[in-house]
């Protein structure tokens, strides 16, 4: 974990996900993957866009829509989240937002909580990480080497997309 204050030196901007980072999350992807019939040891968002039947697909996003929603209205800020934004803030460096859940719940917890970052891509924008496009997409615009960024997240395909964006990151 992150004490009061986040080693920045280097850093020209940082990128956080959003949820068990920033945001608590009660999503329970064994109950999820179920629901739509995807093995428990395969990631969810590729097993639903691979499905070939239209109707399975769209029916298989509907459930997951509708978990992320329920999840996204009761989502609070995490303290060491809150610290780390505020310490960021405070050295005055550029933030966004890189999640694999969907625009809509991400706009939710984003507007409930107050979260001060306008620059978000969700799984919509960009392939979901740990593909690394979303992390370059926002180099991109900010006109800053990866390498210069610092990708904050709490699983494995954050620290994967950071690797892979050839950015520093940070497991929390």
């Amino acid at each position: 974990m992150v004490g009061s204050s986040m080693n920045l030196s280097g850093i020209k901007g940082v990128i956080f996900d959003l949820d068990g980072t920033l945001v608590e999350s009660t999503l329970d992807f064994a109950k999820m993957r179920a629901a739509v019939g995807c093995p428990q040891q395969k990631d969810i968002l590729t097993f639903v866009n691979g499905l070939t039947d239209t109707a399975q697909r769209q029916a298989a996003h509907q459930v997951l829509l509708e978990q992320e929603l329920t999840d996204a209205r009761t989502a609070k800020w995490l303290e060491n989240g809150k610290r780390m934004v505020d310490c960021v803030q405070q050295a005055g460096l550029p933030m966004a937002i890189v999640t694999r859940n969907c625009k809509q719940a991400t706009a939710i917890k984003i507007q409930n909580n107050k979260i001060p970052i306008s620059l978000v891509l969700t799984r919509e924008c960009a392939p979901p990480k740990p593909d690394p496009t979303a992390l370059l997409i926002i180099a991109e615009k900010w006109k800053l080497p990866p390498a210069d960024l610092l990708y904050v997240g709490d699983f494995i395909y954050d620290q994967q997309a950071a690797e892979n964006a050839g950015m520093q990151w940070l497991l929390v």
